[in-house]
């Protein structure tokens, strides 16, 4: 296994595991990006995200897609957007090595807190943070505005 950083030749089988990630989560719909999109915003003169790609004999089975975001008590900081592992790789060491990277990644950067989300009912995934040493916080409520919500907010509320 290696894993190293995505390039943009990785997106097809990036969005491939974004898609996976979707459907294990119940929302196959929901993702509305394609590879030009991943190319254009993590290869750009701005990226807005970077990935690790895991490799087993030249097949991309896994990726970690992080960002930096600012927290006004912590400072920099990285959001861990997505931990894909193909479903036919998952057991094999794969999500730890992936996890692992994106841990060495927050110390090579001096951040403070690395954060990412966590859904209620994947209590393998809950276990395996929990034992690696975070917290999950079952006290907070991920809050968002879709863009049919951010439409209707600009178009109604900020008219009044």
């Amino acid at each position: 296994m290696i894993i190293r950083k995505g390039i943009a030749e990785d997106m097809t089988s990036v969005l491939e595991l974004i898609q996976e990630l979707a459907d294990f989560e119940k929302e196959p719909d929901a993702v509305l990006i394609n590879v030009d999109d991943l190319i254009r915003d993590g290869f750009g003169p701005t990226p807005l995200f970077h990935v690790f790609v895991a490799e087993v004999e030249s097949e991309i089975v896994g990726i970690a897609l992080y960002y930096y975001r600012y927290s006004t008590w912590k400072g920099k900081i990285i959001h861990l957007e997505d931990l894909v592992v193909k479903d036919k790789m998952r057991g094999t060491g794969v999500g730890y090595a992936l996890y692992s990277e994106i841990i060495k990644q927050g110390k090579r950067d001096n951040v403070r807190r690395i954060d990412w989300h966590v859904l209620d009912w994947n209590t393998p995934a809950i276990d395996f943070y929990e034992k690696s040493g975070a917290a999950v916080y079952k006290n907070w409520y991920l809050a968002q505005m879709d863009e049919e919500a951010i439409n209707h907010f600009v178009d109604n509320k900020l008219r009044k």
